[in-house]
């Protein structure tokens, strides 16, 4: 009886309510918030009862129970939520009325700027290291669909879908073969957009380069010119390569376009050692093995460089000496008597030693020998004038007075310590 008297009652009010259906925003976008509203035309006031609302998609209800608020919302709205909607309106559990149906279509912001990154960047991979293919995008809503191609014919190498504007395309190990342009594509149902395309480049280290020494013969001497070849067998070029004779760089040189590079020695008599070169294309150097460089020395050469180092040590020795020799000379010229023995006595020893000068009174006896041995160094010349005596007379030939024990009271006897030739005639020496 009641349920027929709101019936009644309500019957008239009823068919005077409207139901509208209000969509917010429209259209939709997706992944933004849909607001659906039910709203009534006029609002019931003479009913004491409430309104509660429904919400239906397709013929499927949206909510699981009647609510009094006149509002549904959807989060995140997909393309999928496009579709047939309307409301329902009810007092208690007699239904009022339905509204229209309205026909929603979910708004996709299509995919935009496209760009492909590599990881590591720059694009120069060395043979083994990982490489990591970044596909982005910097506009797009839903789902959207990632392709990965490879070469100018686009060879495809990986397909992902997710809601995402980033996705990662991987190659645990790239080879030298994956060296080539790469590229990416993004799509959430309006078409493909493409990236630009990125180079990538596969380098392979240096292995251990093998050092070859290239002669004329089977035996190295002095004045050979010997070819040093370093070569690296595997390797992506440009690979600079370095020679070393023990531990000093004999030079260095890069190879562009592989097969090695070569050195070209000269030898001497010091050139014999250990040998050996590096191979490096910005990664780890490698070294390879020593070889060893003997290098026969004739017996011309080898007088050479000991009459050389006699020589150089012959200066060295008789360099203070000079003075005192030529100093002797000068001075037993100028009193007028110079003995056999005393140009050699004046020759001093390494070590210092005393030296006597003796003049004799009888210069008629003397006969001088001049024996010139001559040591170069430079634009100088340096000579030893030896004087050669006779034999002492007897004690019976002697002069009066004189007898053979005394010493000619002319004589000078002296230890010679520096020779000063600030009082010395240029031309009595010479």
């Amino acid at each position: 009886m009641l349920l027929r008297l709101l019936l009644l009652i309500c019957a008239p009010l009823c068919e005077s309510i409207e139901l509208l259906l209000i969509v917010s925003p429209s259209p939709p976008i997706e992944g933004k918030t849909m607001t659906l509203t039910c709203k009534t035309q006029p609002p019931p006031q003479k009913l004491d009862a409430k309104l509660q609302f429904r919400f239906y998609r397709d013929g499927r209800s949206l909510g699981l129970n009647w609510n009094s608020l006149p509002e549904f919302r959807i989060p995140a709205v997909r393309k999928a939520d496009s579709g047939s909607y309307w409301c329902e309106a009810k007092i208690t559990s007699i239904k009022v009325k339905l509204s229209r149906r309205v026909q929603i279509a979910v708004h996709r912001v299509p995919v935009g700027n496209v760009s492909l990154e590599i990881q590591p960047p720059g694009g120069h991979l060395m043979e083994g290291e990982k490489l990591v293919l970044v596909c982005l995008v910097t506009g797009g809503t839903g789902d959207i669909i990632f392709y990965w191609f490879r070469g100018a014919r686009g060879l495809s190498l990986k397909t992902k879908t997710q809601r995402s504007l980033i996705a990662t395309c991987e190659i645990p190990a790239v080879r030298e073969s994956d060296s080539d342009q790469y590229y990416c594509a993004a799509d959430n149902g309006y078409g493909p957009s493409l990236s630009e395309l990125v180079s990538i480049t596969v380098r392979i280290p240096v292995s251990r380069p093998v050092l070859t020494l290239r002669a004329p013969g089977a035996q190295l001497v002095v004045g050979h010119m010997v070819e040093l070849h370093c070569e690296a067998q595997r390797g992506s070029p440009p690979i600079l390569y370095q020679f070393y004779h023990e531990n000093v760089t004999l030079g260095n040189s890069s190879a562009s376009f592989g097969g090695g590079v070569s050195f070209n020695l000269s030898l001497t008599a010091e050139d014999s050692g250990n040998y050996y070169c590096e191979a490096n294309n910005g990664q780890v150097a490698q070294r390879s093995e020593v070889v060893p460089l003997n290098i026969k020395v004739h017996m011309e050469d080898r007088n050479e460089v000991l009459t050389s180092g006699i020589i150089e040590l012959l200066l060295g020795i008789l360099a203070p000496t000079t003075l005192a020799i030529l100093f002797c000379c000068w001075l037993k010229r100028k009193i007028g008597r110079c003995t056999a023995k005393d140009a050699v006595r004046s020759i001093p020893n390494p070590v210092p030693q005393e030296s006597n000068y003796l003049n004799s009174q009888a210069p008629e006896q003397l006969h001088p020998d001049y024996e010139n041995v001559n040591i170069v160094s430079g634009d100088e010349v340096y000579s030893l004038v030896y004087c050669v005596q006779q034999e002492q007379p007897s004690a019976a030939e002697s002069p009066p007075g004189i007898h053979p024990g005394d010493k000619d009271p002319s004589a000078i006897y002296s230890r010679l310590k520096k020779a000063d030739l600030t009082d010395m005639d240029y031309d009595d020496v010479m």
